[in-house]
């Protein structure tokens, strides 16, 4: 009873109050007809009070997320099960699911009755714009009288985790550089080895002996190509990911770091799918290397939570990555960077690693004036020239830019060839 007191609602506190009024009112004005619709003002409160209080529902619930992993923008659903496990039927139940204020404003349903050892489901969608883990729940239910002048609140203290995973974009598919870097068994490619036109070649690379050149392949693919002394082995790449904050500008979904975290959601999933052995590093110290059954998942559950750090630095990110750097493909995902901080990439050319950069204008994101806008241009170019001369492949990328279109400038052939050209014929002054 005292339970079902402290549970009266605004209404049962408000019928309290009135047959207070109305009883004092009798006494003063003598009136016994006041007095009897104070008593029953007084009666209605207190019998649902009682009514309330009293119930002992034993009720189960599930809970269950259809699907746990979804990608930006894209809509969950929600199926909530409860079941009254007594054998007294409940009377009117109000669910309330808690949910994160990203995932939106709080579901409530209304379940009229449920009878003894009877279930009910009910569904909601839910809908993240924001990357993230989100806790949904516990669920709140309250029971009132049918006239709504007591409430009480019993929860369930499970919970269940939505994962919202950055928006993957399909990629067309081009041939890469550095393709056949790497070492390993899991993954051969065969390369015909009967003739010289079938030579296996690769991509020419600063020091190389200009003797190995091969002239055919590199008519063909509009690339220096060499001769390769071995066979190739598995084909590996690293998405390298740059979280420095002040490297990116913007705000939201629509921030210059999201596009990046997107990105390389996509080129992850892409290469994964093209037979690549990929491995994940961020700038704040994540490395994941992506398994074959769980690997897209683990992937996307790491850029899901990616945030950015004030204390990350390119010579960071340099290192995490050199920690097991053994050549293959490396991509890159940078924000604004300095001509000091592009001329620090140089060392993931070490071990013969092929490396393409996607280099951000991040200042685009941002509404500068004339003057702003045309220094930031200008950095924005000097470190792109500063990577092309310590052998990385710079692909620029401005606000609205579209990764689809964008991609295929990674293939062989696409960018580079003249400045590699010119590498050659420096070499070539120097041997003689």
């Amino acid at each position: 009873m005292r339970a079902g007191l402290r549970g009266l609602t605004t209404r049962g506190r408000s019928f309290l109050a009135a047959a207070a009024a109305a009883a004092i009112s009798a006494g003063i004005l003598g009136e016994k007809d006041l007095l009897r619709v104070a008593v029953l003002l007084a009666v209605l409160p207190l019998l649902a009070a009682l009514y309330v209080g009293r119930s002992r529902y034993k009720l189960a619930c599930h809970r269950s997320l259809e699907p746990h992993r979804v990608p930006v923008g894209a809509t969950a659903r929600v199926v909530l099960r409860l079941q009254n496990m007594s054998r007294l039927p409940t009377g009117t139940l109000l669910l309330e699911d808690r949910l994160p204020y990203a995932l939106g404003s709080r579901p409530r349903v209304v379940l009229e009755r449920l009878g003894a050892h009877q279930a009910s489901s009910v569904a909601y969608t839910v809908r993240a714009d924001v990357r993230g883990r989100y806790e949904v729940g516990p669920l709140v239910v309250r029971m009132t009288d049918p006239f709504g002048l007591c409430e009480l609140t019993r929860s369930f203290p499970s919970t269940d985790r939505l994962t919202v995973v950055p928006q993957v974009i399909p990629l067309p598919s081009v041939r890469l550089p550095g393709e056949y870097a790497g070492s390993g068994e899991s993954r051969a490619r065969s390369v015909a080895v009967h003739g010289e036109d079938d030579t296996a070649t690769r991509e020419y690379r600063r020091g190389d002996d200009l003797r190995r050149v091969h002239w055919k392949s590199t008519a063909r693919t509009g690339e220096l190509m060499v001769r390769r002394e071995e066979q190739p082995w598995e084909s590996r790449a690293t998405v390298l990911l740059d979280t420095r904050a002040y490297g990116h500008h913007g705000d939201g979904p629509t921030a210059s770091f999201e596009w990046a975290v997107s990105a390389a959601a996509s080129i992850a999933v892409h290469l994964r799918q093209a037979g690549y052995k990929l491995r994940l590093v961020t700038g704040a110290g994540a490395d994941v290397d992506a398994a074959e059954g769980v690997g897209d998942g683990l992937l996307l559950d790491q850029l899901a939570e990616v945030r950015l750090d004030q204390r990350v630095e390119i010579t960071t990110a340099v290192q995490h990555v050199r920690q097991r750097s053994d050549g293959g493909l490396i991509i890159g995902l940078f924000g604004s960077l300095s001509t000091a901080e592009a001329e620090l990439l140089a060392g993931l050319r070490a071990n013969g690693a092929t490396c393409v950069c996607f280099l951000l204008d991040s200042s685009a994101w941002l509404n500068l004036p004339t003057p702003a806008r045309a220094e930031a241009d200008q950095a924005h170019d000097a470190a792109a020239l500063a990577l092309l001369h310590s052998g990385w492949r710079v692909i620029g990328v401005d606000h609205g830019g579209r990764l689809p279109a964008l991609w295929p400038q990674a293939g062989r052939g696409s960018q580079g060839f003249a400045l590699r050209a010119a590498m050659a014929e420096t070499v070539a002054g120097g041997v003689r």
